[in-house]
């Protein structure tokens, strides 16, 4: 049996929480422990319960959703966040990646696509499809217009096992199946990820992707 995932939404509108929960029944492996219509409302209820994912939607009272991804991910970092909102737009979705969200789906997305977007997100970090593809990588194009060279590479010294391991990352590698393809153990592989995060200077998997792909180290 698959690993059950505990999940929370986030949304001021009870008819759509619903409608998720709904399609979320047939996954034996999805477990929505509660609801919040706020973002104030989502951090009282991570105090006494916490979920693996968020479904995080943008615009709600009191505390939206981009204040929300940026205290959560502060406070819980394990968690991970999938933006679920109507509004697509490049600018918030890059905005949203590089401030911790680990995925962005449309409103009308999918119930499959939300299903698989929960289980990657948990399995794996992050969850990138076409929509994010294209934001990110109009982003990348934009800064190498204005910035040739990339400085990034030059500051920071991967050593090989680094390397390596960055690149399976990228590859969407789980940390198990990193563990058995180098042989190390699980617990050295999570401590190359961690070395990782603290030398490039980013919160999350997908701050390790946009590093790798920006300085040549993935393709």
């Amino acid at each position: 049996m698959a690993h059950l995932i505990k999940v929370a939404i986030a949304d001021d509108h009870k008819i759509f929480r619903s409608g998720v929960i709904n399609t979320l029944i047939p996954y034996e492996n999805i477990n929505v422990v509660f609801e919040a219509e706020d973002g104030e409302h989502l951090l009282q209820h991570l105090e006494q319960q916490m979920p693996d994912v968020i479904l995080m939607d943008l615009k709600m009272p009191n505390m939206d959703g981009i204040a929300a991804t940026i205290k959560v991910r502060e406070k819980y970092p394990q968690v991970k966040i999938i933006i679920l909102t109507m509004y697509e737009d490049d600018n918030f979705i890059v905005h949203l990646i590089e401030h911790g969200a680990n995925a962005y789906l449309l409103k009308n997305a999918e119930p499959e696509e939300i299903y698989e977007a929960i289980c990657t997100t948990h399995d794996k970090g992050f969850y990138f499809n076409e929509n994010v593809n294209l934001a990110l990588l109009k982003k990348v194009l934009h800064k190498n217009k204005q910035q040739i060279k990339p400085t990034l590479s030059n500051e920071i010294q991967l050593n090989e096992r680094e390397v390596e391991v960055l690149r399976m990352i990228c590859n969407e590698r789980t940390t198990q199946e990193i563990s058995e393809e180098i042989y190390l153990s699980p617990r050295t592989v999570e401590g190359i990820r961690q070395k990782l995060l603290e030398k490039i200077n980013v919160k999350n998997s997908v701050g390790l992707v946009l590093y790798a792909f920006r300085n040549g180290i993935i393709e």
